[in-house]
């Protein structure tokens, strides 16, 4: 499995009472290893499926830091050094109420090059999984165009996630759909899929979306995940597992496509591939941070 996206520190600070505007409010402020794309790649890892991942990180000691911590999960790293960017971080503010709120700058992401693309990691056998955050960025765009054309040329089968709505929305509907040409299965939330499609219901979104892809799988927060097809009328869906969420969890949306490639690459049935998704995401939010705890039963 081959993964090309985000490696990123993510600070999470988690708010104990009401914001006060202008003031300070007693807060828990942890940093852990983030990235949609590398977060997909350790759980993949974590989980038994060979992985590399594709990226780039600054000169910077956290950048060095963050590549080592997915070597330690097993992941065949190809993270290409930039010499002038920091590594990519994002703050995750969650009030004392559990919303969260993301204020993110890419760093090294945005600068992910043609060149970064090691060859041998595209072939007939192989699956490449793209973050949608590689796409929206207007400067590793090109990368990720990129390697989509060198992974359909070379007959992999590909799957990519939609990011986050709002800077999905930026980058404009119409033209992700084109960039995103030729892959199997998308992966989005209920706003993503309505940015895509404008739709509100997932279900007729879904049904939208198959028109560009031929599997498309809807993660649907507690309400459970969604999977259609360009090829079936009938629509599967999986409720959420009941769990408490750790205060810090944060991610569960990348350990679901985790749980879910391997089983859908084997060609389980979509309610198990589905299934599958909801374990590992349930496993995600018993945790804090988005990555697995190499201390929790791993």
């Amino acid at each position: 499995m081959v993964v090309i996206g985000d490696l990123m520190s993510d600070t999470v600070a988690r708010a104990y009472y009401a914001l006060a505007r202008g003031s300070d409010t007693p807060s828990s402020v942890t940093t852990y290893g983030g990235g949609s794309g590398a977060n997909v790649a350790a759980w993949l890892a974590i989980e038994g499926t060979d992985t590399t991942f594709v990226g780039r990180r600054g000169s910077d000691i956290t950048g060095r830091t963050r590549e080592m911590e997915l070597m330690g999960y097993g992941i065949d790293s190809r993270v290409v050094m930039d010499p002038e960017r920091p590594t990519g971080t994002c703050v995750v503010m969650i009030t004392h109420r559990g919303d969260r709120t993301m204020l993110s700058d890419p760093g090294a992401n945005a600068r992910l090059q043609p060149e970064d693309l090691p060859r041998d990691v595209f072939g007939p056998d192989g699956h490449l999984h793209i973050s949608g955050f590689t796409l929206i960025n207007e400067d590793s765009r090109n990368a990720a165009r990129i390697a989509l054309r060198h992974a359909r040329e070379s007959g992999m089968s590909i799957s990519v996630d939609a990011g986050s709505h709002a800077p999905l929305e930026r980058a404009g509907a119409e033209e992700f759909l084109e960039w995103t040409s030729g892959a199997r299965l998308l992966f989005a939330n209920t706003p993503q899929a309505k940015v895509l499609t404008g739709r509100e219901e997932p279900e007729a979104a879904a049904k939208v979306l198959t028109t560009w892809f031929p599997n498309v799988v809807l993660k649907l927060g507690g309400d459970g995940a969604l999977w259609a097809s360009k090829t079936r009328e009938d629509q599967v869906t999986v409720p959420a597992e009941q769990v408490e969420p750790s205060p810090g969890s944060i991610g569960a949306g990348d350990a679901f496509i985790a749980g879910y490639l391997p089983s859908w690459l084997a060609g389980k049935h979509p309610q198990d591939s589905l299934a599958q998704a909801q374990r590992l995401a349930a496993k995600a939010l018993h945790q804090p941070g988005a990555r697995p705890d190499l201390g929790d039963g791993y």
